[in-house]
C-alpha cells in the first residue's frame, strides 16, 4: 500500500477517534448508555462486547459513530440520552469538538518540544526597500500588522493572505530590547523578477505559485514544481532556496533552474525581468527557537490558535469571494495533500515527515471541532443550538421538528460532500 495512503489512514483514524472518544467519554460520565463504538463506516471487520458496549472497527476508514442509547429516538431506559438534563447532553454533544481542540494542543505541544515556538523575529532585512527604510532591524519581533496581532510567525502569512501586498503603506509594530515600536512600512520597490513563490522552510523547495507572463511561466516552470538546482548549485530546501537568492541577487543574467516534476527531472533557463512589485523587505516567518517549559505550553497554545484564525480566514474568504467552494477539500483532497507532504518531506527524513504531517494533522483536527460548533443542522453545533434553546425555554423542541431539521440539513451537507469530493478528483486529474 502507497505510504501516502497509510498515513491518511492514520491522520484520519486519529481525528475521528479522538472525536467520538470525547462523545463517549462525556457520554459515560452523564451515565449515558453507549450502544456502539465504533472507528470507519460500512460493514464490521473486528468487533468485541465489554459490557453494554460494542466496540467495533468497520470498513471504510473514514468517518465513526458513538451511538447512545436514546440518542435518535424516545427510550423510557434510565440510561437514555433524553433522560439526562439539558447541560449533561450540552456537554456530551460538545465533547467530540472538545476533544479535537485537545487532541490538537497535544499535537502542537509535541511540535513545539521538538521545533520550537515560532517566533516572529526578523532574521533578515532588505537595505534599501520595506522594512530597512521604515527602521526595522534583524532581532526585532513583529507584534502587530495593520491591526492585526501578530502571535507567532506564520501569522504574518495569514494576515497577507487576507491582505494581499497592493503597494498600500503598512502599519507595523515590533518589539526591540523591550520597548514597543510602530513604524509606516512602504513595500513599493523595483526589482529584477523570475515569477516564483516559495516557502523558506526546512521542508523542500516546491513552488507554492508561478506568476504568468514572467520568465519561469514562459519557462514552462509550473506551481508544485521542486526546486534542486541554480547554476549548477544544489538546492535542498526552501531555506537553501532563500538563501541562494541573498547570496546571488537577481541581475538580469540568466538562469539554469534545474527541478522535478512528478519524479521527472527538467532543465530550465530564465532570465529575470525587471519590475515593480511590492514586497515587506524582510523575513520572519518561519524561525523556530527551543524555549523552556512555560514558553513550550505558550508556544503551543499560539500553534493552536493559529490554526483556528487559519479556518475562519479561510471562512471569510469564501464568505468575500476570495476562494469559491470550489476550493474546498473533502478526504480525497485531504489525501493528496498528506501525499504531497510525504513527497517533499521524504528526502529529509522520517522526523520531518513526522513534523510536517503532525502540524498538518493540528489544522485538520482544530478544523474539525471548528465545523462541528457551528450551528448547522446535522452538525454537533446545530445539535447544540436546539440544546441552548431547550435551556433556555426550559422545555425541549418538539422531536419531530428537530428531526425535519436535523434531516434536511444532513441532505444538504451530504449535496456539499458530493460537490467537493467531485471537485477533489476533477483537480487529481488537472
Amino acid at each position: 500500500m502507497n505510504l501516502s495512503i497509510i498515513f491518511a489512514i492514520m491522520i484520519f483514524s486519529f481525528l475521528v477517534i479522538t472525536h467520538e472518544f470525547g462523545h463517549f467519554l462525556m457520554a459515560k460520565k452523564a451515565g449515558i448508555g453507549v450502544i456502539e463504538f465504533s472507528v470507519g463506516m460500512g460493514p464490521r471487520l473486528l468487533h468485541f462486547q465489554r459490557g453494554e458496549t460494542m466496540y467495533s472497527l468497520k470498513l471504510i476508514p473514514f468517518g465513526g459513530s458513538c451511538m447512545m442509547v436514546g440518542e435518535d429516538d424516545s427510550s423510557d431506559a434510565e440510561n437514555a440520552f433524553g433522560k439526562k438534563s439539558v447541560w449533561a447532553r450540552i456537554l456530551v454533544v460538545a465533547g467530540g469538538p472538545l476533544f479535537n481542540f485537545i487532541s490538537a494542543f497535544i499535537l502542537a505541544l509535541i511540535l513545539v518540544l521538538c521545533e520550537g515556538e515560532n517566533p516572529a523575529k526578523v532574521t533578515a532585512v532588505a537595505d534599501t526597500y520595506g522594512a530597512g527604510p521604515a527602521g526595522i532591524q534583524v532581532g526585532d519581533v513583529i507584534t502587530e500588522i495593520d491591526g492585526d496581532s501578530i502571535t507567532i510567525g506564520r501569522d504574518i502569512a495569514l494576515h497577507f493572505m487576507l491582505h494581499p501586498l497592493d503597494g498600500s503603506t503598512l502599519a507595523v509594530t515590533y518589539e526591540r530590547d523591550g520597548q514597543e515600536y510602530t513604524t509606516q512600512l512602504d513595500p513599493n520597490y523595483t526589482r529584477y523578477r523570475t515569477g516564483i513563490t516559495y516557502t523558506a522552510s526546512n521542508a523542500a523547495a516546491v513552488l507554492s505559485a508561478v506568476e504568468d507572463g514572467l520568465p519561469a511561466a514562459e519557462a514552462g516552470i509550473q506551481a508544485g514544481d521542486v526546486i534542486t538546482a541554480i547554476n549548477g548549485t544544489e538546492i535542498v530546501t526552501g531555506q537553501d532556496l532563500q538563501q541562494y537568492f541573498d547570496e546571488h541577487p537577481l541581475d538580469g543574467n540568466t538562469l539554469t533552474i534545474t527541478y522535478e516534476r512528478n519524479g521527472a527531472a527538467y532543465e530550465a533557463e530564465l532570465t529575470p525581468v525587471l519590475g515593480s512589485t511590492p514586497a515587506l523587505g524582510m523575513t520572519a516567518i518561519y524561525t523556530h527557537e527551543k524555549t523552556g517549559p512555560v514558553g513550550t505550553v505558550v508556544g503551543a497554545w499560539h500553534e493552536m490558535g493559529y490554526s483556528v484564525k487559519t479556518v475562519f480566514a479561510s471562512l471569510k474568504m469564501l464568505i468575500t469571494g476570495q476562494a469559491s467552494v470550489k476550493d474546498m477539500s473533502g478526504p480525497v483532497g485531504i489525501v493528496s495533500v498528506i501525499s504531497s507532504t510525504v513527497q517533499a518531506s521524504e528526502p529529509d527524513g522520517l522526523y520531518y515527515v513526522f513534523l510536517n504531517l503532525a502540524n498538518l494533522a493540528v489544522f485538520l483536527s482544530v478544523n474539525l471541532g471548528v465545523f462541528n460548533l457551528f450551528p448547522l443542522p446535522a452538525l454537533d453545533g446545530g445539535r447544540l443550538l436546539f440544546l441552548l434553546i431547550e435551556a433556555v425555554r426550559r422545555k425541549p423542541i418538539p422531536p419531530e421538528k428537530e428531526g425535519m431539521v436535523h434531516t434536511a440539513g444532513f441532505v444538504l451537507l451530504m449535496c456539499l460532500m458530493v460537490f467537493v469530493l467531485y471537485n477533489d478528483i476533477v483537480r487529481l486529474f488537472q
